[in-house]
């Protein structure tokens, strides 16, 4: 048996280490080791694999915090046959995440309640735990958050930090329009990442009608073009999911 200094002497070298695994699994395992007669090296290697499993977990469940999305949905929860066609034969070349790796962007167009939002936040959290750093936002929020950076003087923080995001989900764009220096911000800001980082845009916008919220037929035509580069673009036109959850409560 373990002296009571001994372990006092573990758990103390532990937090100061910050190895919280070994800490509480190590009697554990070494009672295991002792049972099975390994080797002191196959116990060592037992606990630091314990511990890299336990920080790798840990920091997966971190990105999805920092990620910061309004709720979680995930891809297994998706009913695929109720998505649109157009989406149901591309949402395995989505799942892949080969987009991420390739720096492409995607555009998940079509009306209200067809699955954008919830296919776009299931595609970033299995990228959250493939250990892509992502981040959420709002079309509207972005703007908002770029024109208080300016103004506090820490614009070039908030850019250098948003270019390197493997992955950003730009949600809703188009249900708000917005003046021309909103749009000359966007630009810029999406600007940083084309052709380098993967941005997810999720709009109910036809591009021939993206003008009406940018309201600069030169500076649409440029964002399209750098936005659907190498683009994949999903056609999400379809029957609403909340009209037929809808149908489906008042028919219970």
């Amino acid at each position: 048996m373990i002296p009571t200094n001994t372990k006092e002497k573990i758990i103390a070298f532990s937090k100061e280490l910050h190895l919280p695994a070994i800490r509480t699994n190590y009697m554990t395992h070494a009672k295991h080791a002792i049972k099975e007669k390994t080797s002191y090296e196959e116990y060592l290697l037992t606990l630091l694999e314990d511990e890299f499993e336990t920080r790798l977990k840990n920091r997966k469940l971190a990105r999805i915090r920092q990620a910061a999305f309004p709720y979680k949905k995930y891809l297994q929860d998706l009913h695929r046959e109720e998505l649109p066609e157009n989406a149901q034969a591309k949402i395995d070349i989505l799942e892949s995440l080969e987009f991420i790796k390739e720096g492409q962007n995607v555009i998940l167009a079509g009306n209200p309640g067809t699955g954008k939002t919830h296919l776009s936040i299931g595609l970033a959290i299995k990228a959250c735990m493939e250990d892509y750093r992502v981040f959420f936002t709002t079309v509207p929020r972005l703007i908002t958050q770029i024109r208080e950076s300016r103004s506090q003087k820490t614009l070039r923080t908030l850019e250098g930090r948003f270019e390197k995001y493997d992955l950003v989900i730009c949600d809703e764009f188009g249900y708000i329009s917005f003046d021309k220096e909103g749009a000359e911000l966007l630009f810029s800001h999406l600007s940083l990442r084309a052709g380098r980082k993967s941005t997810i845009i999720t709009t109910n916008l036809s591009f021939d009608r993206w003008s009406e919220i940018f309201g600069d037929p030169v500076l649409t035509a440029a964002l399209v073009d750098r936005l659907t580069h190498k683009a994949h673009i999903i056609n999400m036109n379809g029957k609403s999911y909340r009209v037929k959850e809808t149908k489906k409560l008042l028919n219970n």
